[in-house]
């Protein structure tokens, strides 16, 4: 095979989708049918204009002459709707849409041969008609099928059979076939300029060409673009979107790249969680880690928090980063505000878990611990070349960790620094938290701090934390 017919067979040749996976062969497939839907509208949709044409212009034969028009009309409405029928119940194979092909242009040129007869003129009359453009229309819809063989098809087809019009035209009187070599007879008279007809027929060609070539490139990009689109939103499941969009927007992206910012940290944990798994079976397990975290992501994620990462039963969250690419480094105008609206969310949807989630209600009910914490961060990815994890260090973490497990010690819920309260209330929190700041050893840090220890500030009558965490009525002001 020589090189010419190997660059023209892989031309021809089907994108290879056989090394993607399922589900993105199926998302191609959907894309090619809605693109094949849309192909038969067009068509119907042109007919349907032939058809509104031809009923509104005058008609300048006699009414005993015979009328081919509209059975040809009428046929191609009737095949149209048929193949749009078709289309919309399953996906047409391949054969069907070289059938639709032959079908367009037989009757588009009958549609034209017929004009010359029902209105008694010359053969020739077929040449000058404009109906020829809709011959680039029929063309270019075959690009809808995101393969050139479609195109190249239809552009043979129809250079084919503009060719056997002009055949029919100089040989259909063989006493006068109307040729002429003069341009200015040509555009005056019925003659015919072959010259002119092969013009077309170039034009046809080169289209066809063109868009072939356009087609092969579409093509490739559209598997490649569900490809990746389909990468993307599994991507996304395993960052937060707004992480994952920083990611995939990032010019480059490399280990030891990252950027200093400020934020508010904070980090949820489940208490007993260890021993609960040591008596579960592994799918509940799962299934406890699952609820539990598909209650608190949505309440994070709604108050602006990104999801750093998962440790377990711990989840971590970073508020105030926003967008790997915006470049802002000023300190987010309320992020620690955020971050107290969100512990606020989930401690209060916690003492409604027994009642609406059943996988934590069968498990005997589980608690929450948070700690957060408020400073200055790194931010970026660390890892190898081959294998990057984006993530947040600093003071500020460690500081958030350890105040999250400091609940114990105090009996509480929910710890964070009394600098971080004290900027979330100047920011306008008013929320249903009230804080007790306290001296504090907590365990890793260097010295005494003051934290700030938050319960809920509930109406009277309402469920609020006694001083050992459990449920008691009424609360501070009661």
């Amino acid at each position: 095979m020589g090189p010419l017919q190997t660059v023209w067979k892989e031309f021809l040749r089907r994108p290879d989708l056989s090394g993607l996976p399922p589900r993105v062969r199926k998302a191609i497939a959907e894309r090619e049918w809605a693109n094949e839907l849309l192909l038969r509208s067009i068509q119907l949709t042109i007919i349907l204009i032939f058809c509104f044409i031809y009923t509104i212009s005058p008609k300048t034969f006699p009414d005993d002459t015979t009328a081919p028009v509209p059975y040809v009309l009428g046929a191609y409405l009737m095949l149209a709707s048929v193949g749009l029928v078709w289309g919309w119940l399953r996906e047409p194979p391949d054969w069907a849409g070289y059938i639709s092909i032959l079908f367009d242009f037989c009757l588009l040129y009958g549609l034209m041969i017929s004009f010359h007869i029902q209105y008694g003129q010359p053969a020739s009359f077929i040449l000058k008609a404009p109906s020829l453009l809709y011959v680039f229309i029929f063309i270019a819809i075959r690009a809808l099928r995101f393969h050139p063989k479609f195109v190249l098809m239809a552009g043979g087809v129809a250079a084919l059979g503009w060719a056997v019009v002009i055949v029919y035209v100089t040989r259909i009187d063989p006493g006068d076939n109307m040729l002429t070599r003069s341009y200015i007879e040509y555009l005056t008279s019925n003659s015919i300029l072959i010259g002119a007809e092969i013009d077309k027929i170039l034009s046809i060609l080169f289209v066809t060409a063109i868009l072939g070539i356009a087609v092969n490139g579409s093509s490739n990009l559209l598997v490649t673009a569900v490809a990746e689109r389909s990468a993307a939103a599994d991507f996304s499941r395993f960052f937060d979107s707004s992480v994952a969009q920083g990611i995939r927007s990032a010019e480059t992206l490399a280990a030891g790249q990252g950027e200093k910012l400020f934020a508010t940290i904070l980090n949820v944990d489940l208490r007993g969680f260890t021993k609960l798994a040591e008596r579960l079976d592994a799918d509940a397990v799962m299934s406890v880690l699952s609820a539990y975290q598909g209650r608190v992501i949505p309440l994070v994620q709604a108050r602006d928090g990104i999801i750093d990462k998962f440790m377990g039963d711990g989840i971590m969250a970073s508020f105030g980063i926003g967008d790997l690419t915006a470049g802002d480094h000023r300190k987010p105008p309320h992020c620690e505000a955020d971050a107290i609206r969100a512990a606020e969310a989930i401690l209060l949807d916690a003492e409604r878990w027994l009642d609406e989630v059943p996988e934590i209600a069968h498990a005997g009910g589980i608690e929450v611990g948070i700690g957060i914490a408020s400073g200055t961060v790194s931010w970026g990815a660390v890892g190898r070349e081959d294998r990057l994890e984006m993530t947040v260090i600093g003071p500020a973490v460690n500081l958030s960790a350890k105040l999250e497990k400091h609940n114990k010690k105090l009996v509480s819920r929910c710890i964070c620094d009394a600098a971080t309260w004290a900027a979330a209330v100047e920011q306008g929190y008013d929320g249903l938290l009230e804080a007790e700041i306290v001296q504090a050893s907590v365990e890793g840090t260097a010295r005494r701090m003051k934290i700030a220890v938050l319960r809920p500030r509930l109406a009277p009558g309402m469920l609020a934390w006694g001083s050992q965490g459990q449920p008691v009525e009424g609360g501070p002001g009661h």
